[in-house]
């Protein structure tokens, strides 16, 4: 007897998903191969929150994705689950948001004396937090990766694939992160938080297995960001303005791909901020940039990236915002964007086929 489930079996990628599952897909954690780990987690974030939403929002939106790609086999059959949502963390991050804006606001004025010692302990409550929200995201991963899945992280603001790439860095001893980002978030703390969503690059290389740090899209960076990204030999900046100069001047995009691709090694974590995009694909996300890449350019990348032969070991989508009109646009962009690097990562590890 088949041990194939009978909604498996049935399933029909021409017609209706199954409402609630990501894609619309007939699979459960237990039966996928690529498993998406859902953190709603905004705490530390700066200007625009939104972003904690953004999982929920997509899982909605990805019902309707289509699920046929032209240059991939069966890619549906794959399959691909999300997790469920940690109603503790969520309510956890509602918390602690509240908190860290209260913080914030009090620095914007100026950090009044007359507060200093009611707000003083706050950025250590707020790291302690952050600090336990990247160990769950570590037992997590790990868990999943012990079992043979392709992880990937779905946020969520950008401080939370740390402990991904935590899990990642005790599984392989050595890999290159490839960043697409709007901001270089190399800010050693930002607000007074080590885990702000503008630190995660910097949090990235204390991890010695990361070997390399390749950042494109970047058009928002202080000067202290500048400098380690030029003194530390692991970094490669791709900002947005050089690569724009070098394509109006008449370089193409195959070119400036494979001069970005050039320095990464053969196993690659793929971080996306969704602001790396431009503000039309992300209206709603937390700290949108004019500029950025479009929504083929990334993909072109990517599919680059998997055709040269290097693995993609996991990869993060964050920052995705739904309006709060109700909007879904954010969340569409966001859907198809995990869909195609999800096929994109499994064809890298021989889990499907190009056509």
């Amino acid at each position: 007897m088949s041990k194939i489930p009978t909604s498996i079996r049935n399933f029909d990628p021409n017609g209706l998903g199954y409402s609630g599952q990501l894609f619309g897909l007939p699979f459960e954690p237990e039966n996928s191969q690529l498993l998406i780990l859902p953190v709603p987690w905004e705490v530390t974030v700066s200007y625009r929150s939104g972003t904690a939403r953004g999982p929920a929002a997509i899982l909605e939106a990805s019902v309707q994705v289509d699920l046929f790609q032209e240059d991939i086999s069966h890619a549906w059959k794959l399959g691909i689950s999300m997790l469920p949502l940690n109603s503790k963390l969520q309510a956890e991050n509602n918390n602690f948001r509240l908190l860290a804006d209260k913080y914030i606001r009090w620095l914007q004025d100026g950090a009044p004396e007359d507060q200093q010692e009611h707000f003083a302990p706050v950025p250590e409550i707020i790291n302690d937090a952050c600090r336990k929200m990247n160990d769950w995201v570590y037992a997590q991963a790990q868990q999943q990766l012990e079992q043979g899945k392709l992880v990937g992280l779905l946020g969520g603001d950008h401080s939370t694939p740390l402990g991904l790439v935590r899990a990642l860095a005790k599984k392989y001893d050595g890999f290159g992160i490839l960043q697409i980002d709007a901001h270089a978030d190399l800010r050693p703390a930002y607000e007074g938080f080590d885990y702000s969503h503008a630190s995660i690059a910097y949090n990235f290389l204390k991890l010695p297995q990361v070997q390399r740090l390749v950042q494109v899209g970047v058009r928002d960076l202080c000067a202290q960001e500048w400098n380690l990204s030029q003194s530390d030999a692991r970094c490669r900046l791709f900002s947005d303005s050089s690569l724009k100069e070098r394509l109006y001047a008449g370089t193409n995009w195959e070119v400036l791909c494979e001069e970005i691709l050039a320095d990464l090694p053969a196993q690659v974590y793929l971080s996306i901020d969704i602001d790396g995009l431009i503000p039309q694909l992300c209206p709603h996300t937390g700290t949108p940039v004019p500029g950025g890449l479009d929504y083929q350019q990334l993909m072109y990348l990517i599919k680059r990236l998997v055709r040269s032969g290097r693995k993609l070991i996991g990869f993060d989508l964050v920052e995705v915002a739904p309006g709060s009109d109700g909007g879904e646009w954010d969340a569409n962009v966001g859907a198809r964007i995990l869909y195609r690097i999800a096929n994109l990562a499994a064809v890298s590890q021989g889990k499907l086929a190009w056509r």
